[in-house]
């Protein structure tokens, strides 16, 4: 069994094994970046950031034998400020036709735009390989965690929620987009532009062309990228429709990785979201459904909690295991939120 729960300082050492073996961009295999996202979140969830949507959520899994991180989650309160904006490409489409040659054509345009109280952003998933598959779907644990921690506090985050998806990288990891458009603009390389975006985004405005862009420009497989989900992204994708998400003619201006939006109150996890208290009785053998159960803490050393549990709900109350019961650190009475782990 899994433990969902909020990261501590003390799992640097974690994170960094994690980040040495998978060097993603959402889990960089640098320290000072790590140590960055991990105090930024300690003092989220410690409610220590004043305005609640400069705050981010750092979310671990932990297997509950060993206490060993095996992947981490991430909620992002508001992407997009007036210090550092929240910076894509709108897609559209122009036609052109002339007359004397009857030639028509439609042309994919990119038009960079800033978005100054941007959405709340969901990101961050990261999974040790090993760890990818089983009956317990770690993966997909980790990625509605998300969602049960914002319907538990619905008023810390915003009326929208972003998703931006990885597109087809090339085999070194760079991405087709930027080579055709950052890199010549900013002198950067991918890796390097992003890790920088993370603290700094003035470059992005100062540098990037700000006339529209014409896709057929391109070469032909960096056009097929724009807008695009990659091969190990499409998982993610699929599960962001099942519960809402769309495709909203946006992509991202350093991969032209694809952004999926929903109104928070129309995710169906969301939607599906109910408080209860537990019973005094654990769970038996009657009848349960798979949910994701979580509890807030007022503790020093965990401030979240969460766990893919049997459960059993009555009105306002919920029947849980006993192992559920001790990894949530919970009592009869505590009150917890829960989300179905198959929706309807």
């Amino acid at each position: 069994m899994y433990l969902l729960r909020d990261v501590q300082r003390a799992d640097l050492p974690s994170l960094k094994r994690l980040a040495a073996v998978l060097n993603t961009v959402n889990l960089p295999n640098d320290e000072e970046t790590l140590e960055h996202l991990i105090d930024t979140s300690v003092r989220s969830f410690a409610g220590k950031l004043r305005d609640p949507f400069e705050r981010e959520y750092l979310f671990v899994l932990e297997k509950a034998t060993s206490e060993a991180v095996v992947g981490t989650s991430l909620v992002i309160a508001q992407h997009g400020t007036k210090e550092a904006p929240h910076t894509y490409y709108e897609v559209s489409e122009r036609e052109h036709y002339s007359a004397s040659l009857d030639r028509h054509f439609r042309h994919k345009v990119l038009s960079i735009a800033y978005n100054y109280a941007g959405p709340t952003e969901i990101g961050g998933l990261v999974v040790d390989p090993p760890h990818r598959s089983g009956p317990e779907k770690p993966g997909k644990q980790l990625s509605y965690v998300r969602f049960l921690f914002l319907a538990m506090h619905r008023a810390l985050f915003r009326e929208r929620v972003l998703a931006e998806l990885m597109p087809p990288l090339m085999p070194d990891g760079r991405s087709l987009l930027w080579e055709a458009v950052g890199k010549k603009f900013t002198g950067l390389p991918y890796t390097e532009a992003d890790r920088l975006s993370r603290q700094n985004k003035e470059f992005i405005k100062e540098l990037f062309p700000s006339s529209d862009i014409y896709v057929s420009l391109f070469p032909e497989r960096t056009q097929k990228v724009v807008g695009e989900v990659g091969t190990q992204t499409r998982g993610v994708q699929h599960m962001l429709e099942r519960i809402g998400f769309r495709y909203v003619e946006r992509v991202d201006p350093f991969d032209g990785g694809p952004h999926f939006e929903a109104r928070t109150q129309d995710i169906l996890l969301v939607r599906q979201f109910r408080t209860a208290r537990v019973a005094a009785e654990p769970l038996g053998d009657e009848v349960a459904e798979v949910m994701l159960v979580g509890v807030d803490r007022d503790s020093a050393r965990n401030r979240f909690r969460a766990v893919r549990t049997q459960a059993r709900l009555d009105d306002q109350v919920i029947y849980l295991p006993p192992l559920a019961r001790e990894l949530l650190g919970v009592t009869t009475g505590a009150r917890v939120g829960a989300i179905p782990f198959e929706p309807l």
